[in-house]
């Protein structure tokens, strides 16, 4: 078994896992790890777990130390830093007349790397703007194109139920959302409700859909002929929660079933 800890980078909610070793380390610290592209400053999230590395999918990088106050002191200035390089960024498109949004701009803690994040609708040949940006800043810089739905976990907001978005505060993951989940669940398909901030389906139609389906297995669809206990008649709606469907029989009576 190893010791892990799970971190999050720039205050964002995507939580990642590292191997702590020797090292002791509390929820709340402000750690450098080792990752792919360098070292990289981050705050632990989450306490010590212990896991059995055979199972994991990609070996772990490691906690190289916790942060001491020259390590913040820098990190604090990268911030800075990366600031001035998303409004120099912002700049360069509209000089450069590239059909792109610039969205966040992030120094690698050791400045070997500066990322920038960005939305397009199609593909953008940017790699003018990735030479201007290294000469000003002397730096290998990448420019990582994303989608809509990882625009809003970025930017944030509020959903209609008036919580956080759900990809903002506590989803790690994104997964596909279909249509087929809205009609599963009998939900109205209209855009205003199904849609959220991003504009496309509302991730939480995903929560239920399991528990939906495993509901509906013994129910009969709308518009089934049932004949049960003597009453014959055709499924005009079906309530999953309750178990129950209502029929009407050719007397027109609306008879309710379980």
């Amino acid at each position: 078994m190893s010791k892990v800890v799970g971190v999050s980078f720039n205050d964002s909610k995507k939580i990642y896992y590292f191997l702590v070793n020797e090292i002791d380390v509390f929820k709340g610290d402000n750690v450098i790890v080792d990752t792919d592209g360098g070292k990289q400053f981050a705050r632990v999230v989450t306490d010590i777990i212990d896991v059995d590395e055979k199972k994991l999918n990609n070996p772990l990088k490691n906690v190289i130390r916790i942060a001491n106050l020259d390590d913040v002191n820098i990190n604090e200035n990268n911030i800075k830093d990366a600031e001035k390089a998303l409004i120099d960024a912002k700049a360069f498109v509209k000089e450069l007349g590239l059909n792109m949004q610039v969205l966040s701009a992030c120094f690698l803690f050791d400045r070997k790397q500066l990322i920038f994040n960005f939305l397009a609708e199609e593909r953008v040949d940017f790699r003018e703007l990735a030479k201007k940006l290294a000469y000003v800043y002397k730096t290998r810089i990448e420019l990582h194109q994303i989608g809509i739905r990882d625009k809003a976990k970025l930017v944030g907001g509020y959903g209609q139920c008036g919580r956080k978005l759900c990809c903002g505060s506590f989803l790690n993951d994104i997964n596909s959302v279909s249509i087929n989940m809205a009609k599963n669940q009998n939900i109205a398909l209209n855009p205003n409700k199904i849609n959220g901030a991003c504009g496309r389906l509302l991730c939480c139609l995903s929560y239920e859909d399991d528990t939906y389906s495993e509901l509906k297995k013994d129910l009969p669809k709308v518009g089934d002929i049932i004949n049960k206990d003597g009453i014959s008649g055709k499924v005009i709606s079906v309530d999953v929660i309750k178990k129950t469907y209502r029929i009407e029989t050719k007397d027109k009576e609306i008879i309710e079933l379980s």
